[in-house]
């Protein structure tokens, strides 16, 4: 398929890809795994989803004053406007909706035809209610936030069942001056929806949004916003700017950010090379560049430091984590830190944030949180976090088979004892 994240390839049969993804559907709350007849990107989803009944409604977390109040508020909400232009014929057709929700999957506006709004409501697609993978399963708009990517959903492969006569594509949608994600804007209908124009269509209003946003933000010359997350070159945000920086220059950022006191060219070196001797000369050389490429405003020196108050992603991971807040903290994390880097200073910085993201999960015990931090890089083959899932979902959840699978598998390949393998630590 030339694109992953659309749902049908060109010429396929709606009907038999119906029945096609129910029967794996069945196969997977049966057996917990998933065949090749499932998209990758759903086949995630699922297993994300699996702590959750196939036959759960989703929660509604806002009504009345209190969701007047927060929606108000909501960036989004200066949007609408540029929404209701470019999806209101959409919306008002009489076989589509319209939907904005906020970060965590919190729908905010769902319009369109009172017909189609009445028929969404018994499955609770309404305002006020979270619509993130985790309470509601696969979907276009939860999916598309865990994978910050526009998606679409078609028919059974939403997770949860009363869902599956939906088809529906989504968007993500971030703040252009620091990309924080700050929600979605989805179109759902019926199985005509699965085609390339509706995820074009919400892609292109995702854009809109961001440029509009962009055009309306105050100007913030003093602040910077550093990525590093689960990327390899770190991308800098300021005054307007978006700059992507090689390696090197990338481990120089983080370990800037990581000091904002500043540091001097020994530390930096250290930091940079270990004790390579060789080192002054090119950290010189590497600084000099990397001053050229920020702009000479940005980068002093004596000690090296950055100017501007500096946000980064690694740093609100760990902010969440002190404010004991680990599903936020977990929401936030993309990834390791600069992941190819061997500067012994970001190996160490990434160990760190790794290690208390870990430490956090496993300490709580919730098997939401175990399983999402299962799904990252860094827990992929995290044993004790497997063993962990396994003994916190009940014997019948669908995602239990492949938690016991893969904890048996980690154990055989650490050449630990088969009978042991799920005793709690310390037992």
């Amino acid at each position: 398929m030339a694109d992953p994240w659309l749902a049908l390839e060109f010429g396929a049969d709606p009907a038999e890809r119906i029945a096609q993804v129910g029967a794996a559907h069945e196969a997977f709350l049966t057996a917990g795994t998933t065949s090749g007849r499932v998209r990758e990107v759903v086949a995630r989803s699922w297993e994300r989803s699996a702590l959750l009944d196939p036959e759960a409604t989703a929660p509604v977390d806002l009504t009345d004053d209190a969701l007047e109040t927060y929606r108000a508020a909501h960036p989004l909400a200066r949007v609408m406007p540029l929404f209701r232009d470019l999806l209101g014929g959409i919306a008002q057709d009489g076989a589509h909706l319209m939907a904005v929700c906020d970060a965590a999957g919190r729908l905010l506006w769902v319009e369109g035809h009172p017909g189609v709004l009445r028929h969404a409501e018994r499955m609770n697609f309404v305002p006020g209610a979270r619509w993130d993978e985790a309470h509601a399963g696969t979907n276009a708009p939860g999916t598309a936030l865990a994978v910050d990517h526009g998606v679409q959903i078609f028919a059974t492969e939403h997770f949860v069942r009363p869902v599956q006569r939906w088809t529906c594509a989504a968007a993500p949608i971030h703040d252009p001056v620091s990309g924080a994600l700050l929600g979605a804007v989805d179109i759902t209908g019926g199985d005509h929806l699965a085609n390339p124009q509706s995820l074009a269509l919400v892609r292109a209003t995702a854009r809109a949004a961001e440029a509009f946003l962009a055009g309306v933000a105050p100007a913030a010359p003093d602040v910077a916003y550093v990525s590093a997350l689960g990327r390899d070159e770190a991308e800098l945000r300021v005054g307007g700017r978006r700059i992507r920086l090689g390696r090197r220059h990338s481990e120089l950022l983080v370990l800037l950010v990581d000091h904002p006191e500043g540091r001097t060219g020994e530390q930096l070196g250290l930091d940079l090379y270990g004790d390579d001797r060789r080192h002054p000369v090119t950290l010189r050389a590497e600084l000099s560049r990397l001053r050229r490429v920020l702009g000479e405003e940005l980068l002093d020196s004596r000690p090296y430091r950055l100017r501007p108050t500096v946000r980064a992603d690694f740093r609100t991971v760990t902010e969440l984590l002190e404010r004991g807040d680990p599903a936020a903290a977990l929401r936030a994390y993309r990834g390791p830190l600069l992941p190819l880097s061997d500067a012994p200073g970001v190996a160490r910085l990434r160990r760190l944030v790794d290690g208390q993201l870990r430490a956090a999960v496993l300490a709580g015990g919730d098997p939401g949180l175990l399983a999402a931090w299962t799904a990252t890089a860094a827990g992929a083959d995290d044993l004790a976090a497997w063993q962990a899932l396994a003994r916190a979902l009940p014997p019948g959840a669908p995602r239990r088979p492949l938690a016991l699978a893969r904890a048996r598998q980690l154990a055989e390949e650490y050449a630990l004892p088969r009978a042991t393998f799920l005793q709690r630590p310390g037992n």
